[in-house]
């Protein structure tokens, strides 16, 4: 090893500001066994971000070659190579990466693995020299330590342990080592962009000046490799730990055993986990693939909790504070993702996902938007779907044969609680499922409807029979609603595409209440700058499909075939590969038009989750061919590596910023949904039917027709008129009585509301014989307060529409 001398600390503290790297993730992996706590993923030909202890914590930026020729060669291998990636088996998240000098001079070969027994990335690595002999090339390792989740505040080492040179860096707790078979030659650690080996290597050809220590900034470690002494070949072992010695003590211990042995070890877990799937016939290598990445991202000590994504969104343009939540557990994302492996009979998995819903569950019923994996909520939104989904998986396990009458039972609690929130705090969502806008949301009120159908039959099992009724008449009140809030008629928009109307995608509460509710509506926020006073649009998406999805409505009702032609209209883009669909019209989570990245601002590109929704949709619908072609286009989206991306670029090509058309965008890949949409889309397929359409809904709606008798207000639903023929069901989560007239207080009625059982009470007033027109004027005793409410209310008899007869 190169000496330094003894006041050797690197100049140009603290570096510059740090950033993360390209989400453009080839492979994903880690050990099945829970000894080893590290993840790693690929991208462009080397490691990116690695992950320990836990999956949410990333530890390094990335970790590549440079190779030099000493003299004028430079070639950075992320860079300077193309790059191919393939699995050692299949199914099996082991990589054999080969990357070859784009001027031809040398190839350097990689077999990646986590130590199954150890916190420890390796990697077995081959160099050989297409241009001249092995002696006159230089490799360097380059690694940037990014240890518990930040950049900034590291120290890196030049050191050893027991004698056996190594490089070093910690932060907070957090520790690593890289240990490598051959002998180093020159080290260095330094500042990013002072001192770095970078800077060295790219301006001299070779570490003309190393440094002992980087102290607490934002560092890079560099390691010359002796290739001479190794004749090309060698293993580097990059160990993890509470300190410096835990994890030089791993990578030593790694580095003992022959990577054979441990690779073999790894391989054969994950053979075993996939030999026990139950993967539909077609296209089985890309199924494994997505079952891996299902996998892969699950805690080692949190069972159950995954994660959205092993990436970070344009993470280039990224600092410290601008993870995003792909690191974090979603709820919805997590049922999503336990529906995926229940596809493939992967059921003890789906129910340690269960375990993990059960135990993070708030006491009130509902979950986070997102959390770190112990539960603690990350952002603070409300999302009424994620805390439906929960009691879907319930059912869509039980069905699948992972549960027991006895399971069940045992989850019947978080059931309870979930449904109790639901009927307390719905129908209206705080954002709809992409984190946006407040309001009704045809997504989330198919999700919610179906839920509480769920929650029904299973409180007649566990024999609470009044819980049932409630929560299947508060259900179909709210199916008969749906029209009244999300679909829009004989608006300039329909006009245009020649359809009679559409659904939109939210319509705030107070707007869905008047009389008129959203024809000639758009939020004020969801409008252009330069457009805040032009004529009123609405806002599609593809989320109303999931009224469809979920057995609400028939998939070739004229409303739900009218809103395609208008979200094909608007959304759909055709690639190489097949159509994709963006998530709704004015969307702008994307690059910006230069396919700049993604800063809070942008331009939202063409989700391939979306393709796999349409593929159920066309199921659905009987056109079993289409949604056959849907799944090969989805599977088209996928990378060289397998990896299906958030989203895919749908403009022009842009060389520059490595964006193609139909191919994946900055965003995050694998995005775990996708997959899982992947896997039930197989199932679904090989099925003839939906996998996880929840038979309680269309069993109600489509083949019993029920029609809803009550029409529901509540203190966040105030609505403002309800049809001839209707109960009027006052529903609030305080006791109360309910004082009210239908002649303008010349008579007047006191009710009061007895509870639900699920922390609300319900007062039914008998208007079903009031004419058309008649005005309803009802206040409220707070009976617990023993106070009046201080205001009273209107609600309008209006004739019923025999348009929603239906």
């Amino acid at each position: 090893m190169t000496a330094v001398s003894e006041n050797s600390d690197a100049p140009g503290w603290p570096g510059i500001p740090a950033r993360w790297t390209s989400s453009a993730k080839t492979g994903v992996g880690t050990a099945l066994s829970g000894a080893s706590r590290v993840w790693f993923t690929l991208s462009h030909g080397i490691l990116n971000e690695m992950y320990y202890p836990r999956i949410d914590t990333a530890c390094i930026r990335d970790f590549g070659c440079i190779v030099t020729d000493g003299v004028a060669f430079f070639s950075e291998e992320k860079r300077h190579t193309t790059s191919t990636v393939s699995l050692l088996a299949e199914g099996v998240p082991a990589y054999h990466l080969t990357n070859t000098c784009h001027d031809g001079r040398y190839r350097i070969e990689k077999w990646i693995i986590a130590d199954p027994s150890r916190d420890v990335v390796l990697q077995q690595i081959q160099f050989t020299a297409l241009q001249g002999a092995l002696d006159q090339y230089q490799v360097y390792l380059l690694l940037a330590p990014h240890l518990g989740n930040r950049g900034a505040g590291n120290t890196a080492w030049i050191g050893e342990y027991k004698g056996v040179p190594m490089l070093f860096a910690e932060r907070d707790g957090f520790a690593l080592a890289v240990a490598c078979s051959a002998p180093w030659t020159a080290c260095s650690a330094g500042f990013v962009g002072f001192s770095d080996g970078w800077q060295e290597l790219s301006h001299h050809y070779r570490l003309s000046q190393t440094y002992q220590r980087a102290e607490n900034g934002n560092v890079a470690l560099t390691g010359g490799v002796d290739l001479v002494a190794c004749q090309g070949r060698f293993t580097v072992a990059i160990g993890f730990g509470q300190n410096p010695a835990e994890a030089a003590l791993h990578a030593r211990s790694s580095l003992a055993e022959p990577f054979e042995t441990v690779c073999a070890a790894y391989c054969q877990a994950w053979q075993a986990w996939q030999r026990d799937l139950a993967l539909p016939d077609a296209s089985a290598a890309q199924q494994r693939i997505s079952a891996m990445v299902l996998r892969t991202h699950e805690a080692k000590h949190f069972p159950g909790g995954m994660i959205a994504s092993l990436s970070i969104p344009w993470g280039m343009a990224k600092g410290d504070d601008d993870l995003g939540g792909y690191h974090l557990v979603w709820p919805r994302d997590l049922v999503e993702t336990a529906g995926g492996l229940l596809a493939i009979g992967a059921h003890d998995d789906a129910r340690r996902v269960l375990d993990y819903l059960a135990a993070t569950q708030e006491a009130d019923g509902h979950w986070p938007q997102n959390m770190w994996l112990d539960g603690t909520p990350y952002w603070n939104g409300v999302q009424m779907d994620e805390t439906a989904f929960p009691i879907l998986l319930v059912d869509l396990a039980a069905r699948s044969g992972a549960l027991d009458h006895a399971a069940i039972q045992r989850y019947w609690p978080m059931v309870r609680r979930a449904a109790g929130f639901l009927v307390r705090n719905g129908p209206v969502t705080a954002q709809d499922r992409w984190e946006e806008d407040a309001g009704y949301s045809p997504f989330t009120l198919a999700v919610e409807i179906a839920a509480l159908l769920v929650a029904a039959d299973l409180a007649e099992q566990q024999h609470e029979p009044d819980i049932a009724a409630y929560l299947r008449e508060t259900a179909d009140s709210w199916n008969a609603d749906i029209d009244r809030w999300c679909y829009v008629t004989d608006t300039d928009l329909a006009r245009q595409m020649g359809v009679s109307g559409y659904y939109v995608r939210i319509a705030p509460p107070d707007v869905a209440e008047a009389a008129s509710p959203l024809n000639g509506y758009v939020p004020i926020k969801n409008r252009p700058p330069d457009q805040a006073n032009a004529p009123a649009i609405h806002i599609v998406s593809p989320d109303a499909l999931a009224l469809a999805r979920f057995g609400l409505r028939d998939p070739n009702d004229p409303r739900i075939t009218n809103t395609v032609r208008v979200i094909d209209a608007l959304l759909k883009v055709d690639t190489p590969f097949g159509p994709v669909w963006r998530r709704y019209t004015g969307d702008g989570y994307g690059e910006q038009s230069d396919g700049a990245p993604f800063d809070g601002a942008g331009i939202g590109r063409g989700w391939p989750l979306l393709t796999g929704e349409r593929g159920h949709y066309e199921l659905a619908a009987g056109r079993i061919g289409a949604a056959q072609r849907l799944l090969t286009t989805l599977e088209g989206f996928a990378n060289q590596g397998g990896l299906i991306p958030e989203q895919v670029w749908d403009s022009s090509d842009l060389p520059e910023r490595e964006l193609f058309f139909g191919r994946p965008s900055g965003s995050a890949m694998p995005l775990v949904w996708a997959h899982a949409e992947h896997l039930k889309l197989c199932r679904s397929l090989r099925d003839g039917q939906i996998f996880d359409l929840p038979p309680q809904p269309a069993a109600r709606y489509l083949t019993q027709r029920t029609h809803s008798t009550l029409a529901i207000w509540r203190l966040n639903q105030k609505r403002r008129t309800i049809p001839a023929g209707t109960t009027l069901r006052i529903d609030v989560t305080a006791p109360a009585t309910i004082h009210w007239s239908s002649d303008g207080w010349r008579t007047t009625f006191d009710l009061p509301a007895r509870p639900s059982g699920l922390g609300t009470f319900v007062a039914d007033l008998p208007t079903a014989a009031l004419a058309p027109s008649t005005v309803i004027v009802l206040t409220l005793f707070w009976r617990d307060e023993q106070r009046w409410e201080g205001r009273d209310y209107e609600v309008q008899v209006v004739a019923a529409d025999p348009e929603k007869e239906h």
